[in-house]
Protein backbone atom coordinates (compact mmCIF):
# COMPACT_ATOMS: atom_id res chain seq x y z
CA UNK A 1 0.00 0.00 0.00
CA UNK A 2 3.35 2.44 -0.06
CA UNK A 3 2.47 3.25 -3.51
CA UNK A 4 -1.20 4.35 -2.75
CA UNK A 5 -0.17 7.16 0.34
CA UNK A 6 0.67 11.09 -0.70
CA UNK A 7 3.44 12.28 0.65
CA UNK A 8 2.98 14.19 3.35
CA UNK A 9 4.75 17.43 3.93
CA UNK A 10 3.44 19.05 7.17
CA UNK A 11 1.84 17.16 10.53
CA UNK A 12 -1.64 16.13 9.35
CA UNK A 13 -2.07 16.94 6.21
CA UNK A 14 -4.20 14.11 4.13
CA UNK A 15 -5.21 13.05 1.40
CA UNK A 16 -8.56 15.48 1.53
CA UNK A 17 -6.87 18.64 2.26
CA UNK A 18 -4.37 20.77 1.37
CA UNK A 19 -4.18 22.97 3.84
CA UNK A 20 -1.97 23.32 6.96
CA UNK A 21 -4.37 22.40 10.12
CA UNK A 22 -2.76 24.69 12.11
CA UNK A 23 -4.06 28.07 9.25
CA UNK A 24 -7.22 26.73 8.62
CA UNK A 25 -9.18 29.64 7.80
CA UNK A 26 -12.58 29.85 9.16
CA UNK A 27 -12.18 26.49 11.34
CA UNK A 28 -15.08 27.24 13.40
CA UNK A 29 -17.70 27.22 10.72
CA UNK A 30 -16.67 24.27 8.99
CA UNK A 31 -16.68 22.86 12.78
CA UNK A 32 -20.02 23.41 12.81
CA UNK A 33 -21.32 22.46 9.53
CA UNK A 34 -19.96 19.43 10.24
CA UNK A 35 -21.16 18.89 13.39
CA UNK A 36 -24.61 19.87 11.38
CA UNK A 37 -24.60 17.05 8.96
CA UNK A 38 -23.64 14.49 11.60
CA UNK A 39 -26.59 15.44 13.56
CA UNK A 40 -28.80 15.01 10.45
CA UNK A 41 -27.45 11.57 9.79
CA UNK A 42 -27.60 10.66 13.32
CA UNK A 43 -31.04 12.29 14.45
CA UNK A 44 -32.63 10.17 11.88
CA UNK A 45 -31.64 6.81 12.74
CA UNK A 46 -34.43 7.13 15.77
CA UNK A 47 -36.42 10.47 15.27
CA UNK A 48 -38.84 8.04 13.38
CA UNK A 49 -39.65 5.77 15.99
CA UNK A 50 -41.97 7.22 18.20
CA UNK A 51 -43.99 8.27 14.94
CA UNK A 52 -44.96 4.42 13.51
CA UNK A 53 -48.03 3.79 14.68
CA UNK A 54 -49.29 7.51 13.10
CA UNK A 55 -47.75 6.58 9.49
CA UNK A 56 -49.23 2.49 10.06
CA UNK A 57 -52.69 4.23 10.30
CA UNK A 58 -51.78 7.04 7.48
CA UNK A 59 -50.69 4.70 5.14
CA UNK A 60 -53.01 1.48 6.59
CA UNK A 61 -50.53 -1.05 6.44
CA UNK A 62 -49.38 -3.88 9.09
CA UNK A 63 -47.04 -3.99 11.61
CA UNK A 64 -44.86 -5.69 9.20
CA UNK A 65 -44.90 -3.71 6.53
CA UNK A 66 -44.38 -0.02 8.40
CA UNK A 67 -41.32 -1.66 9.82
CA UNK A 68 -39.41 -1.17 6.20
CA UNK A 69 -39.86 2.32 6.69
CA UNK A 70 -36.71 2.01 9.64
CA UNK A 71 -35.19 -0.82 7.80
CA UNK A 72 -34.75 0.87 4.25
CA UNK A 73 -33.16 3.48 6.18
CA UNK A 74 -30.50 1.45 7.81
CA UNK A 75 -29.65 -1.33 5.07
CA UNK A 76 -29.34 1.36 2.02
CA UNK A 77 -26.90 3.53 4.93
CA UNK A 78 -24.71 0.58 5.62
CA UNK A 79 -24.59 -0.75 2.26
CA UNK A 80 -23.19 3.04 0.99
CA UNK A 81 -20.63 3.22 3.96
CA UNK A 82 -18.14 0.74 2.14
CA UNK A 83 -17.83 2.77 -1.23
CA UNK A 84 -17.55 6.34 0.92
CA UNK A 85 -13.54 6.39 -0.07
CA UNK A 86 -13.54 5.52 -3.26
CA UNK A 87 -16.57 8.02 -4.56
CA UNK A 88 -14.43 10.77 -2.38
CA UNK A 89 -11.22 9.81 -3.83
CA UNK A 90 -12.90 10.18 -7.26
CA UNK A 91 -15.26 12.75 -7.44
CA UNK A 92 -13.63 14.74 -4.32
CA UNK A 93 -14.70 15.28 -0.67
CA UNK A 94 -16.08 18.22 -0.82
CA UNK A 95 -18.12 18.27 -3.82
CA UNK A 96 -19.39 14.54 -2.15
CA UNK A 97 -19.86 16.21 0.94
CA UNK A 98 -22.28 19.31 -0.04
CA UNK A 99 -23.86 16.58 -2.85
CA UNK A 100 -25.10 14.42 0.00
CA UNK A 101 -26.42 16.78 2.24
CA UNK A 102 -28.70 18.16 -0.39
CA UNK A 103 -29.82 14.75 -1.64
CA UNK A 104 -30.46 14.09 1.84
CA UNK A 105 -32.60 17.00 2.69
CA UNK A 106 -34.25 16.22 -0.43
CA UNK A 107 -34.91 12.84 -0.09
CA UNK A 108 -36.44 13.98 3.55
CA UNK A 109 -38.89 16.55 1.98
CA UNK A 110 -39.92 13.42 -0.33
CA UNK A 111 -40.60 11.41 2.93
CA UNK A 112 -42.71 14.13 4.43
CA UNK A 113 -44.56 14.46 1.29
CA UNK A 114 -44.93 10.79 0.61
CA UNK A 115 -48.62 9.47 -0.26
CA UNK A 116 -48.17 5.79 0.17
CA UNK A 117 -46.50 3.30 2.26
CA UNK A 118 -44.15 2.40 -1.05
CA UNK A 119 -43.35 6.14 -1.89
CA UNK A 120 -42.03 6.23 1.66
CA UNK A 121 -39.96 3.15 1.77
CA UNK A 122 -38.16 4.55 -1.67
CA UNK A 123 -37.58 7.84 -0.29
CA UNK A 124 -36.14 6.45 2.77
CA UNK A 125 -33.86 4.23 0.66
CA UNK A 126 -33.07 7.31 -1.13
CA UNK A 127 -32.38 9.08 2.24
CA UNK A 128 -29.73 6.26 3.65
CA UNK A 129 -28.12 6.58 0.59
CA UNK A 130 -27.22 10.04 1.06
CA UNK A 131 -26.71 9.92 4.62
CA UNK A 132 -23.77 7.35 4.64
CA UNK A 133 -21.56 9.50 3.61
CA UNK A 134 -22.18 12.13 6.35
CA UNK A 135 -20.97 11.14 9.40
CA UNK A 136 -17.69 9.30 7.73
CA UNK A 137 -17.01 12.62 6.04
CA UNK A 138 -17.06 14.49 8.97
CA UNK A 139 -15.14 12.60 10.97
CA UNK A 140 -12.31 12.85 8.23
CA UNK A 141 -12.61 16.35 7.39
CA UNK A 142 -12.00 17.67 10.90
CA UNK A 143 -9.15 15.02 11.36
CA UNK A 144 -8.13 17.20 8.69
CA UNK A 145 -8.55 20.74 10.24
CA UNK A 146 -7.26 20.32 13.76
CA UNK A 147 -3.54 19.51 14.79
CA UNK A 148 -3.11 16.41 16.10
CA UNK A 149 -2.81 17.82 20.02
CA UNK A 150 -6.33 19.09 19.32
CA UNK A 151 -7.75 15.71 17.64
CA UNK A 152 -9.58 14.69 21.03
CA UNK A 153 -11.32 18.38 20.96
CA UNK A 154 -12.23 17.93 17.78
CA UNK A 155 -13.32 14.09 18.31
CA UNK A 156 -15.37 15.46 21.13
CA UNK A 157 -17.68 17.60 19.23
CA UNK A 158 -17.76 15.82 16.55
CA UNK A 159 -19.34 12.14 19.37
CA UNK A 160 -21.48 14.83 20.35
CA UNK A 161 -23.44 14.99 17.05
CA UNK A 162 -23.37 11.08 16.87
CA UNK A 163 -24.03 9.93 20.27
CA UNK A 164 -26.65 12.91 20.91
CA UNK A 165 -29.06 12.33 17.74
CA UNK A 166 -30.11 9.21 18.70
CA UNK A 167 -30.83 10.34 21.97
CA UNK A 168 -32.42 13.37 20.53
CA UNK A 169 -34.70 11.39 18.29
CA UNK A 170 -37.29 10.09 20.28
CA UNK A 171 -37.93 12.88 22.42
CA UNK A 172 -37.94 15.16 19.41
CA UNK A 173 -40.41 13.10 17.18
CA UNK A 174 -42.59 12.65 20.03
CA UNK A 175 -42.78 16.26 20.25
CA UNK A 176 -43.09 16.95 16.69
CA UNK A 177 -45.67 14.04 16.21
CA UNK A 178 -47.58 15.35 18.99
CA UNK A 179 -48.57 19.10 18.50
CA UNK A 180 -48.07 18.64 14.86
CA UNK A 181 -48.17 15.80 12.11
CA UNK A 182 -45.69 12.77 11.93
CA UNK A 183 -44.87 14.40 8.28
CA UNK A 184 -42.93 16.65 10.06
CA UNK A 185 -40.25 14.23 11.67
CA UNK A 186 -38.76 14.69 8.10
CA UNK A 187 -39.77 18.36 7.65
CA UNK A 188 -36.92 19.53 10.32
CA UNK A 189 -34.42 18.06 8.37
CA UNK A 190 -34.64 21.09 5.85
CA UNK A 191 -33.56 23.82 7.99
CA UNK A 192 -30.22 22.15 8.91
CA UNK A 193 -29.78 20.50 5.78
CA UNK A 194 -29.81 23.89 4.00
CA UNK A 195 -27.82 25.66 6.77
CA UNK A 196 -25.04 22.68 6.54
CA UNK A 197 -24.99 22.67 3.16
CA UNK A 198 -24.52 26.73 2.68
CA UNK A 199 -21.53 26.59 5.31
CA UNK A 200 -19.50 23.62 3.89
CA UNK A 201 -19.71 25.40 0.34
CA UNK A 202 -18.75 28.82 1.61
CA UNK A 203 -16.18 27.64 4.16
CA UNK A 204 -14.71 24.40 3.54
CA UNK A 205 -11.57 24.69 1.55
CA UNK A 206 -11.00 22.79 -1.97
CA UNK A 207 -9.49 19.02 -1.47
CA UNK A 208 -6.84 17.85 -4.13
CA UNK A 209 -7.92 17.03 -7.37
CA UNK A 210 -10.12 13.69 -7.91
CA UNK A 211 -8.15 10.83 -8.50
CA UNK A 212 -9.57 7.84 -10.66
CA UNK A 213 -9.37 4.34 -9.83
CA UNK A 214 -10.95 1.48 -10.84
CA UNK A 215 -14.14 0.52 -8.60
CA UNK A 216 -14.00 -3.26 -6.88
CA UNK A 217 -18.17 -3.61 -7.86
CA UNK A 218 -17.48 -7.43 -7.26
CA UNK A 219 -16.52 -6.88 -3.47
CA UNK A 220 -18.71 -4.09 -3.32
CA UNK A 221 -21.36 -6.97 -4.43
CA UNK A 222 -20.46 -9.05 -1.94
CA UNK A 223 -20.61 -6.82 0.87
CA UNK A 224 -24.22 -5.48 0.09
CA UNK A 225 -25.42 -9.17 -0.57
CA UNK A 226 -23.67 -9.81 3.19
CA UNK A 227 -25.61 -7.10 5.07
CA UNK A 228 -29.23 -6.83 3.10
CA UNK A 229 -29.42 -10.42 3.59
CA UNK A 230 -28.41 -10.25 7.66
CA UNK A 231 -31.00 -7.29 7.87
CA UNK A 232 -33.90 -9.14 6.08
CA UNK A 233 -33.07 -12.31 8.36
CA UNK A 234 -33.18 -9.04 11.41
CA UNK A 235 -36.18 -8.62 10.31
CA UNK A 236 -38.26 -11.11 9.90
CA UNK A 237 -36.38 -13.85 12.41
CA UNK A 238 -38.70 -12.93 15.31
CA UNK A 239 -41.82 -13.54 13.45
CA UNK A 240 -40.97 -16.40 11.88
CA UNK A 241 -39.23 -18.35 15.10
CA UNK A 242 -35.65 -17.58 13.94
CA UNK A 243 -34.00 -20.64 12.95
CA UNK A 244 -36.50 -23.05 13.04
CA UNK A 245 -37.84 -21.25 9.86
CA UNK A 246 -36.32 -22.40 6.61
CA UNK A 247 -35.97 -19.46 5.12
CA UNK A 248 -33.96 -17.61 8.41
CA UNK A 249 -31.56 -20.19 7.56
CA UNK A 250 -31.25 -19.59 4.07
CA UNK A 251 -30.94 -15.97 4.60
CA UNK A 252 -28.43 -16.84 7.55
CA UNK A 253 -26.21 -19.23 5.40
CA UNK A 254 -26.79 -16.54 2.12
CA UNK A 255 -25.39 -13.55 4.60
CA UNK A 256 -22.60 -15.62 5.90
CA UNK A 257 -21.18 -16.48 2.64
CA UNK A 258 -21.23 -12.64 1.19
CA UNK A 259 -19.38 -11.62 4.47
CA UNK A 260 -16.99 -14.59 3.92
CA UNK A 261 -16.75 -13.78 0.30
CA UNK A 262 -15.80 -10.48 1.08
CA UNK A 263 -13.10 -11.27 3.07
CA UNK A 264 -11.28 -13.88 0.62
CA UNK A 265 -11.73 -10.79 -1.87
CA UNK A 266 -10.78 -8.16 0.17
CA UNK A 267 -6.79 -9.56 0.89
CA UNK A 268 -6.68 -11.48 -2.87
CA UNK A 269 -8.24 -8.64 -5.09
CA UNK A 270 -5.55 -6.47 -6.80
CA UNK A 271 -7.73 -3.02 -5.70
CA UNK A 272 -10.24 -4.00 -3.14
CA UNK A 273 -12.65 -1.93 -2.25
CA UNK A 274 -11.01 -1.10 1.12
CA UNK A 275 -6.71 -1.31 1.67
CA UNK A 276 -6.04 -4.43 3.42
CA UNK A 277 -3.76 -2.38 5.33
CA UNK A 278 -6.18 -0.86 7.51
CA UNK A 279 -6.81 -4.41 8.96
CA UNK A 280 -3.09 -4.52 10.01
CA UNK A 281 -2.83 -1.88 12.05
CA UNK A 282 -3.79 -3.29 15.63
CA UNK A 283 -5.42 -0.05 17.18
CA UNK A 284 -7.77 0.17 14.48
CA UNK A 285 -8.70 -3.56 14.06
CA UNK A 286 -9.42 -3.70 17.92
CA UNK A 287 -11.35 0.13 17.97
CA UNK A 288 -13.63 -1.48 14.91
CA UNK A 289 -14.46 -4.57 17.55
CA UNK A 290 -15.00 -2.02 20.41
CA UNK A 291 -17.43 0.03 17.62
CA UNK A 292 -19.35 -3.00 17.05
CA UNK A 293 -20.09 -3.85 20.87
CA UNK A 294 -21.15 0.10 21.68
CA UNK A 295 -23.41 0.17 18.38
CA UNK A 296 -25.23 -2.57 20.00
CA UNK A 297 -25.69 -0.90 23.52
CA UNK A 298 -26.29 2.35 21.33
CA UNK A 299 -29.95 1.84 20.30
CA UNK A 300 -30.56 -1.48 22.52
CA UNK A 301 -30.63 0.01 25.21
CA UNK A 302 -32.79 2.80 24.10
CA UNK A 303 -35.25 0.44 22.66
CA UNK A 304 -35.49 -1.33 25.87
CA UNK A 305 -35.67 1.77 27.89
CA UNK A 306 -38.67 2.96 25.77
CA UNK A 307 -41.28 0.26 25.96
CA UNK A 308 -40.13 -0.63 29.72
CA UNK A 309 -41.30 3.52 30.53
CA UNK A 310 -44.68 3.12 28.51
CA UNK A 311 -45.75 -0.20 28.96
CA UNK A 312 -44.16 -1.07 31.86
CA UNK A 313 -44.64 2.36 33.98
CA UNK A 314 -46.90 3.61 32.22
CA UNK A 315 -45.46 6.94 31.35
CA UNK A 316 -47.16 8.91 28.76
CA UNK A 317 -45.34 9.40 25.23
CA UNK A 318 -44.34 12.55 26.54
CA UNK A 319 -43.33 12.31 29.59
CA UNK A 320 -41.27 9.51 29.18
CA UNK A 321 -39.58 11.08 26.50
CA UNK A 322 -38.36 13.86 28.82
CA UNK A 323 -37.27 11.19 31.32
CA UNK A 324 -34.72 9.90 28.76
CA UNK A 325 -33.80 13.31 27.74
CA UNK A 326 -30.85 13.41 31.23
CA UNK A 327 -29.28 10.83 29.45
CA UNK A 328 -28.33 13.32 26.88
CA UNK A 329 -26.81 15.55 29.76
CA UNK A 330 -24.59 13.22 30.60
CA UNK A 331 -23.04 12.08 27.29
CA UNK A 332 -22.51 15.65 26.64
CA UNK A 333 -20.78 16.40 29.64
CA UNK A 334 -18.59 13.59 29.35
CA UNK A 335 -17.95 13.96 25.93
CA UNK A 336 -16.84 17.54 26.79
CA UNK A 337 -14.28 16.27 29.88
CA UNK A 338 -12.90 13.00 27.87
CA UNK A 339 -12.10 15.58 25.39
CA UNK A 340 -10.00 17.99 27.50
CA UNK A 341 -8.52 14.72 29.04
CA UNK A 342 -7.35 12.69 26.01
CA UNK A 343 -4.63 14.48 25.24
CA UNK A 344 -3.52 15.23 28.88
CA UNK A 345 -4.21 11.13 30.32
CA UNK A 346 -4.28 7.92 28.45
CA UNK A 347 -7.42 7.46 26.40
CA UNK A 348 -7.33 3.68 27.25
CA UNK A 349 -8.11 4.37 30.97
CA UNK A 350 -11.31 6.89 29.62
CA UNK A 351 -12.80 3.56 27.37
CA UNK A 352 -12.22 1.47 30.46
CA UNK A 353 -13.47 3.83 33.16
CA UNK A 354 -16.44 4.80 30.16
CA UNK A 355 -17.58 0.59 30.02
CA UNK A 356 -17.10 0.26 33.45
CA UNK A 357 -19.87 3.09 33.92
CA UNK A 358 -22.22 1.39 31.48
CA UNK A 359 -22.25 -2.03 33.20
CA UNK A 360 -22.80 -0.23 36.37
CA UNK A 361 -25.77 1.62 35.12
CA UNK A 362 -27.44 -2.32 33.43
CA UNK A 363 -26.70 -3.65 37.01
CA UNK A 364 -28.55 -0.87 38.56
CA UNK A 365 -31.27 -1.04 36.37
CA UNK A 366 -31.36 -5.03 37.01
CA UNK A 367 -33.13 -4.18 40.03
CA UNK A 368 -35.43 -1.75 38.16
CA UNK A 369 -39.10 -2.51 39.08
CA UNK A 370 -41.98 -0.35 37.74
CA UNK A 371 -42.32 1.45 41.24
CA UNK A 372 -38.80 3.19 41.72
CA UNK A 373 -38.85 6.61 41.65
CA UNK A 374 -38.43 9.05 38.74
CA UNK A 375 -35.13 10.57 40.59
CA UNK A 376 -33.38 7.09 40.59
CA UNK A 377 -34.39 6.72 36.75
CA UNK A 378 -32.67 9.73 35.50
CA UNK A 379 -29.60 9.29 38.02
CA UNK A 380 -29.12 5.86 36.34
CA UNK A 381 -29.69 6.99 32.70
CA UNK A 382 -27.13 10.08 33.28
CA UNK A 383 -24.53 7.67 34.47
CA UNK A 384 -25.41 5.45 31.07
CA UNK A 385 -24.91 8.56 29.16
CA UNK A 386 -21.83 9.79 30.62
CA UNK A 387 -20.39 6.09 30.07
CA UNK A 388 -20.97 6.06 26.25
CA UNK A 389 -19.62 9.54 26.20
CA UNK A 390 -15.99 8.42 27.74
CA UNK A 391 -16.38 5.49 25.53
CA UNK A 392 -17.06 7.07 21.78
CA UNK A 393 -14.60 10.24 22.25
CA UNK A 394 -11.45 8.48 23.23
CA UNK A 395 -12.25 5.45 20.94
CA UNK A 396 -11.72 7.63 17.96
CA UNK A 397 -8.66 9.01 18.76
CA UNK A 398 -7.22 5.33 20.42
CA UNK A 399 -8.43 3.99 16.99
CA UNK A 400 -6.78 6.44 14.74
CA UNK A 401 -3.76 7.18 16.18
CA UNK A 402 -1.78 4.80 14.32
CA UNK A 403 -3.15 5.02 11.26
CA UNK A 404 -1.79 6.33 8.06
CA UNK A 405 -4.19 9.95 7.09
CA UNK A 406 -4.25 8.12 3.81
CA UNK A 407 -6.78 6.01 5.10
CA UNK A 408 -8.48 8.32 7.30
CA UNK A 409 -11.80 8.52 4.91
CA UNK A 410 -12.22 4.98 4.29
CA UNK A 411 -11.71 4.12 8.15
CA UNK A 412 -14.44 6.44 8.88
CA UNK A 413 -16.22 4.81 6.51
CA UNK A 414 -16.02 1.34 7.92
CA UNK A 415 -16.32 2.52 11.79
CA UNK A 416 -20.18 3.88 11.06
CA UNK A 417 -20.97 0.33 9.15
CA UNK A 418 -19.56 -1.71 11.78
CA UNK A 419 -21.93 0.54 14.31
CA UNK A 420 -24.71 0.56 12.07
CA UNK A 421 -24.49 -3.08 11.93
CA UNK A 422 -24.35 -3.21 15.76
CA UNK A 423 -27.08 -1.33 16.36
CA UNK A 424 -28.81 -3.49 13.69
CA UNK A 425 -28.31 -7.00 15.64
CA UNK A 426 -28.16 -5.06 19.24
CA UNK A 427 -31.71 -4.57 18.98
CA UNK A 428 -32.76 -7.64 17.16
CA UNK A 429 -30.97 -9.81 19.72
CA UNK A 430 -32.06 -7.69 22.98
CA UNK A 431 -35.99 -7.40 21.72
CA UNK A 432 -36.09 -11.67 20.91
CA UNK A 433 -34.27 -12.35 24.11
CA UNK A 434 -36.75 -9.90 26.23
CA UNK A 435 -39.69 -11.56 24.08
CA UNK A 436 -38.45 -15.49 24.56
CA UNK A 437 -37.79 -14.97 28.28
CA UNK A 438 -40.86 -13.21 28.33
CA UNK A 439 -42.45 -16.48 26.93
CA UNK A 440 -40.57 -18.50 29.29
CA UNK A 441 -40.94 -16.74 32.59
CA UNK A 442 -44.84 -16.35 32.14
CA UNK A 443 -45.03 -20.29 31.60
CA UNK A 444 -42.88 -20.72 34.89
CA UNK A 445 -45.01 -17.74 37.02
CA UNK A 446 -48.56 -19.63 35.25
CA UNK A 447 -47.41 -22.86 37.02
CA UNK A 448 -47.98 -21.50 40.64
CA UNK A 449 -50.88 -20.06 40.07
CA UNK A 450 -53.50 -23.04 41.86
CA UNK A 451 -56.42 -23.09 43.68
CA UNK A 452 -54.40 -23.93 46.31
CA UNK A 453 -52.01 -21.06 46.31
CA UNK A 454 -53.15 -19.12 49.71
CA UNK A 455 -51.96 -16.02 48.27
CA UNK A 456 -54.18 -16.42 45.24
CA UNK A 457 -56.99 -17.55 47.44
CA UNK A 458 -56.52 -14.04 50.33
CA UNK A 459 -57.46 -12.21 47.10
CA UNK A 460 -61.34 -12.90 45.70
CA UNK A 461 -60.50 -10.93 42.17
CA UNK A 462 -58.08 -13.17 41.79
CA UNK A 463 -60.19 -16.03 41.70
CA UNK A 464 -58.90 -18.36 38.34
CA UNK A 465 -62.44 -20.01 38.14
CA UNK A 466 -64.27 -16.76 36.80
CA UNK A 467 -63.42 -15.11 33.48
CA UNK A 468 -62.50 -11.73 35.33
CA UNK A 469 -60.04 -13.50 37.70
CA UNK A 470 -58.38 -15.33 35.61
CA UNK A 471 -57.73 -12.39 32.91
CA UNK A 472 -56.45 -10.56 35.90
CA UNK A 473 -54.04 -13.34 36.99
CA UNK A 474 -53.18 -13.89 33.41
CA UNK A 475 -52.09 -9.70 32.99
CA UNK A 476 -50.40 -9.84 36.40
CA UNK A 477 -47.87 -12.82 35.27
CA UNK A 478 -47.59 -10.96 32.57
CA UNK A 479 -46.48 -7.99 34.08
CA UNK A 480 -44.38 -10.19 36.56
CA UNK A 481 -42.57 -12.18 33.41
CA UNK A 482 -42.18 -9.14 31.28
CA UNK A 483 -40.07 -6.99 34.72
CA UNK A 484 -37.83 -10.21 34.73
CA UNK A 485 -36.75 -10.63 31.07
CA UNK A 486 -36.41 -6.76 31.08
CA UNK A 487 -33.60 -7.67 34.15
CA UNK A 488 -32.49 -10.87 32.24
CA UNK A 489 -31.78 -8.45 28.94
CA UNK A 490 -29.54 -5.88 31.10
CA UNK A 491 -27.17 -8.55 32.62
CA UNK A 492 -26.94 -10.07 29.12
CA UNK A 493 -25.96 -6.28 28.19
CA UNK A 494 -23.13 -6.12 31.28
CA UNK A 495 -22.17 -9.73 29.36
CA UNK A 496 -21.60 -7.92 26.11
CA UNK A 497 -19.82 -5.14 27.33
CA UNK A 498 -17.64 -6.38 29.79
CA UNK A 499 -15.42 -8.75 27.36
CA UNK A 500 -14.70 -6.11 25.38
CA UNK A 501 -12.20 -4.12 27.92
CA UNK A 502 -9.72 -6.76 26.77
CA UNK A 503 -9.35 -5.42 23.36
CA UNK A 504 -7.93 -2.25 25.75
CA UNK A 505 -4.59 -4.33 26.38
CA UNK A 506 -4.18 -4.90 22.45
CA UNK A 507 -4.40 -1.04 21.32
CA UNK A 508 -1.30 1.03 22.06
CA UNK A 509 -0.89 4.30 23.89
CA UNK A 510 -1.29 7.30 20.90
CA UNK A 511 2.42 8.85 20.81
CA UNK A 512 2.39 12.63 21.72
CA UNK A 513 4.18 14.39 18.87
CA UNK A 514 5.01 17.79 18.38
CA UNK A 515 2.78 20.05 15.67
CA UNK A 516 6.10 19.82 13.36
CA UNK A 517 6.51 16.35 13.54
CA UNK A 518 5.38 14.42 10.61
CA UNK A 519 2.70 11.38 11.09
CA UNK A 520 4.40 7.66 9.65
CA UNK A 521 2.67 6.98 6.20
CA UNK A 522 2.32 3.61 5.03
Amino acid sequence: MAAQAPSITNSTAAPGSTQDPEIVPHRAMITVSAIGATLLQSLDQTIANVAMPYMQGSFSASFDEITWVLTSYIVAAAIMTAPVGWVAARFGRKPLYIGCIIGFTIASMLCGAAQSLTQIVVFRLLQGMFSAALVPLSQATLLDIYPHERRGFAMAIWGMGVMIGPIMGPTLGGFLTEHYNWRWVFYINLPFGLLAAAGLALFLPNGREPTGGRFDWLGFAMLSAGIGILQLMLDRGQNLDWFSSREILIEAVLSGLGFYLFAVHLFSARQPLLPPSLFRDINFLSGLLLMFAVGTLLVSSLALMTPWLQVLSDYPVETAGLIMAPRGLGNFAAIVISGRLATRIDPRYLVGTGLLLLCSSFYIMTGWTPDISQRNIVLTIILQGAGLGLVFMPLQVLAFATLAPAFRTEAASLFSLLRNIGAAIGVSVTTTVLARNTQALHETIAASVTPFNRALAAVAAYNPATHQGAALLDRVVNRQAEIIAYMNDYVLLICTTLPTILLLFLMRKPRQRSTMEPEPVE
